[in-house]
């Protein structure tokens, strides 16, 4: 039991500092040109849509891993 909330926990960890390297890499030097005065307003929106995924990819990741570690528990 202690054992795999640490997994978890390391785990979370990870994927917080992936998303933040990812984000910071990749999402910040995005530029939209072309647009005139939108191209901040859509630069932001895509930034926004796409660090929103992440999020939710993070979310489904680390609850399947829950689910994963209380089924055992309840099985044992």
């Amino acid at each position: 039991m202690i054992g795999a909330i640490f997994v978890f926990i390391i785990t979370m960890w990870i994927l917080l500092i992936i998303g933040g390297g990812i984000v910071v890499t990749f999402l910040g030097p995005i530029s939209i040109t072309g647009y005139g005065d939108l191209n901040q307003i859509i630069s932001s929106v895509i930034k926004a849509i796409i660090a929103i995924i992440l999020v939710i990819i993070w979310i489904v990741i680390l609850t399947k891993m829950k689910n994963l570690i209380f089924h055992k528990e309840i099985k044992s």
